[in-house]
């Protein structure tokens, strides 16, 4: 069965990125869909899956990743605005029934993501 998890990984502070704030939309043509948000724990991971079972379709889906907000409550000074304040991930879902793992990298300045296992 598929089903799409995720993490974070505070690169800038070599530690997982807890407490972060994530949406995650469904991308239709020029519109989006609020499908659910979750809060990272203190591993950078959510508790459960973002989407799994019937409510995991082929398609495509963005992931928002509230940064800012995390390296503020860090107390890490930021330019305001911020340089990297919300981080989108935008990716396909070809196979609904494989795992895809969409990991954040992450540090005021710069990001990286790729598919994972």
């Amino acid at each position: 069965m598929g089903r799409l998890t995720t993490h974070v990984l505070d690169t800038a502070n070599g530690c997982p990125g807890e407490g972060i704030h994530i949406k995650l939309y469904a991308v239709t043509g020029d519109s989006m869909t609020l499908l659910g948000d979750a809060v990272t724990n203190n591993d950078g991971r959510v508790d459960a899956p973002l989407l799994d079972g019937a409510d995991f379709k082929a398609g495509q889906y963005l992931l928002e990743f509230k940064a800012g907000d995390y390296f503020r409550a860090r107390g890490t000074a930021l330019s305001d605005p911020a340089f990297l304040d919300i981080v989108p991930i935008r990716f396909g879902v070809a196979d609904a029934g494989a795992h895809y793992h969409v990991p954040l990298l992450i540090s005021p300045f710069g990001y990286s993501t790729y598919r994972g296992s």
